[in-house]
């Protein structure tokens, strides 16, 4: 399959996305999914028939979006800072982070095809982001200064991993933020409470039109 190598890869998102303003960070442009574009119209069985796993990249979730935003509006939080960007979809908060200065992005993500939507995402924002498709759960987290995660509960053991592995982050020195849109599987306990937004989306992926996001913090 075409879709099997990093050209591939690339060339199935430029041909199947549209490079479009995020709706709640407006100032970043991603290459996006939407109603006239070919991937938008592609059912599960399709997607499976040429190789693509659900392509999480290709959309700006909730999360992300409110985590951006706040990254953008507080860049003190990683300027000049190492910085991992946990589960990164498209992206969006890696691109937000060397916007606001960072030293320098992580971004992490287990879906090979976000390798490509990562570096096409960086290149149309005039910034350089690494990526790594190793699963950061398997060990502590990488040395950094900053951790980030959007859009991380959705399904309950993940969610407990993915919390249990940003608390290592943070007893070890780390910022931790992470972006969450009232998920089931969140767990509020022992967080802090920093920001709360209004997220434009889409119906084709949430339940309804504007999510209200919160941002969090491991105090």
């Amino acid at each position: 399959m075409i879709v099997q190598t990093l050209e591939g890869r690339r060339a199935f998102i430029a041909d199947n996305t549209r490079l479009l303003p995020t709706p709640h960070a407006p100032e970043l442009v991603l290459h996006l999914a939407d109603e006239i574009t070919p991937l938008w119209k592609l059912t599960e069985e399709a997607l499976e028939e040429i190789g693509l796993p659900p392509p999480f990249w290709a959309f700006a979730w909730a999360g992300g979006q409110a985590l951006a935003r706040y990254v953008l509006d507080h860049p003190e939080i990683v300027r000049g800072k190492t910085v991992i960007d946990f589960a990164t979809g498209s992206g969006i908060v890696a691109v937000a982070a060397m916007k606001a200065g960072a030293k320098s992005v992580l971004a992490a993500d287990i879906d090979v095809f976000c390798e490509a939507a990562v570096a096409m995402n960086a290149a149309a924002n005039g910034v350089e982001i690494a990526f790594t498709d190793a699963n950061l759960l398997d060990a502590p987290p990488p040395a950094a200064d900053v951790l980030l995660a959007g859009d991380i509960c959705y399904e309950g053991p993940m969610a407990t991993a993915v919390m249990a592995w940003l608390a290592q982050g943070r007893a070890a020195g780390a910022t931790v933020l992470v972006g969450d849109p009232g998920r089931t599987y969140f767990p509020k306990d022992g967080l802090e409470k920093l920001a709360e937004y209004q997220v434009p989306t889409t119906r084709e992926l949430e339940d309804l039109a504007i999510k209200r996001t919160s941002i969090w913090t491991l105090p």
